[in-house]
């Protein structure tokens, strides 16, 4: 029973917010969203957020074409084999 009381002391103080002070950087980001530079917001955040942009739309083509691929495939009738 002791080790699992100290097991929970340990997961309270892990999940605590006095145990790590974070830095709040939101006023940052949003100023750096909101200045008026004529950017889209995918190019705002940097080199990571272009390439996750780009890594999202090359996903969502392939995978719309994927999909219109075999709703033809199945809209097709099967022809009999003899």
């Amino acid at each position: 029973m002791r080790p699992l009381l100290s097991l929970q002391q340990v997961a309270t103080r892990a999940f605590n917010t006095t145990a790590r002070q974070m830095k709040n950087r939101v006023p940052e980001k949003q100023k750096l969203f909101q200045e008026d530079n004529g950017l889209p917001v995918h190019i705002k955040g940097g080199s990571i957020d272009m390439l996750l942009y780009r890594v999202t739309m090359t996903l969502t083509i392939f995978g719309t074409g994927l999909s219109c691929y075999w709703l033809l495939v199945a809209s097709m009738p099967k022809s009999k084999a003899e």
